[in-house]
């Protein structure tokens, strides 16, 4: 098995240099959604999992505006922290917005072949080998049409990116055609009630949407070199937004491409984690990190009001599952 490295995204939004830049380019109402940055001090979990569970990664690229946690030993050979200016292109910068920055991963230096690409609110719970996320050289994944359904709780601006990402799909890929390629990876039993869906969407012409797990991907570097060489305008006037944008692209754009080309390895829908959206009360969550059936969660921010109360319960808990320090820490 070849290198494989994990990436992860992080953003301090109470770093009072990050916050000026910011508001330069903020306007009233654009992203002002606090949820996406404020911390709730759980991220030393994250490499504490990495290590336990996963020690054969390869590297750790840690990207960042240029904060980091006072915690942090920058000195751990398996780390290579990240500044956006290290890897994007100077027209895109500065950026804050995380597609202009998933899009560009490919260029971090040194990066592996194959990566996997978190969000800094996914854990892993449980042990996992490489051929968790890549198997015969190819990513493991899910090939699960959907359909896309906006209604009066779906998130507008994330359901136009999911639909640009579809846009892209099927211009570049015929999906009978595709179908025909790869039958089995298409019509597979891992994929449990999801291969049903197949078979019903299966008669619609175009891709009519996909399911989205909001679980770590698994890449192929070469993947995103294909798709900026294909659409590089659409790449390219997404990167140029400094906040999300209803006209952008983002990363799924390049897990599709995966799967419809054939280059994906078909996994167990019940290999994959849990999502679980904070609130005030998070009783299942707690219970599911106590006893967890699957091997990872994304622990999503929501509606806390009350925030002290519900960071203190997170770590508290987090603590008693992962109470070693890891070599990640000072």
């Amino acid at each position: 098995m070849d290198k494989i490295d994990f990436v992860i995204l992080w953003v301090d939004g109470n770093d009072q240099t990050w916050l000026n830049e910011k508001n330069k380019y903020s306007k009233a109402k654009v992203d002002s959604d606090e949820k996406k940055y404020r911390d709730y001090d759980i991220l030393k979990y994250w490499f504490r999992a990495v290590e336990k569970y996963t020690p054969w990664v390869n590297k750790i690229h840690f990207v960042t505006y240029g904060h980091l946690p006072r915690w942090l030993d920058l000195n751990n050979p398996k780390l290579n922290v990240v500044k956006h200016e290290d890897f994007i292109p100077r027209e895109y910068l500065p950026t804050f917005n995380s597609h202009t920055i998933e899009l560009n991963i490919h260029r971090i230096k040194n990066l592996a072949d194959k990566f996997v690409y978190f969000n800094d609110d996914m854990f892993i719970l449980k042990e996992l080998t490489p051929e968790y996320f890549f198997k015969n050289n190819l990513p493991c994944d899910i090939w699960e049409e959907d359909i896309l359904i906006l209604d009066k709780t779906s998130d507008l601006n994330f359901a136009h990116i999911l639909v640009n990402d579809l846009k892209v799909i099927n211009k570049n890929f015929d999906k009978h055609k595709c179908i025909k390629k790869n039958f089995f990876k298409w019509f597979n039993f891992k994929y449990g009630k999801g291969l049903l869906k197949n078979i019903l969407l299966g008669f619609w012409g175009n891709i009519a949407g996909f399911y989205n797990y909001h679980m770590p991907n698994a890449y192929l570097k070469e993947t995103f070199v294909k798709v900026w060489l294909k659409e590089q305008q659409i790449m390219h006037n997404s990167c140029l937004t400094k906040f999300r944008d209803d006209n952008d692209v983002n990363q799924y754009v390049m897990s599709l491409w995966q799967i419809y080309s054939g280059q994906f390895i078909p996994k167990s829908h019940k290999k994959f984690g849990r999502i679980f959206t904070l609130n005030d009360n998070n009783t299942k969550l707690y219970n599911f990190l106590k006893n967890p059936d699957r091997p990872m969660v994304c622990i999503n921010d929501g509606d806390v009001q009350n925030f002290d109360k519900v960071k203190n319960e997170l770590c508290t808990l987090l603590e008693q599952k992962f109470p070693e320090k890891s070599s990640f820490e000072k």
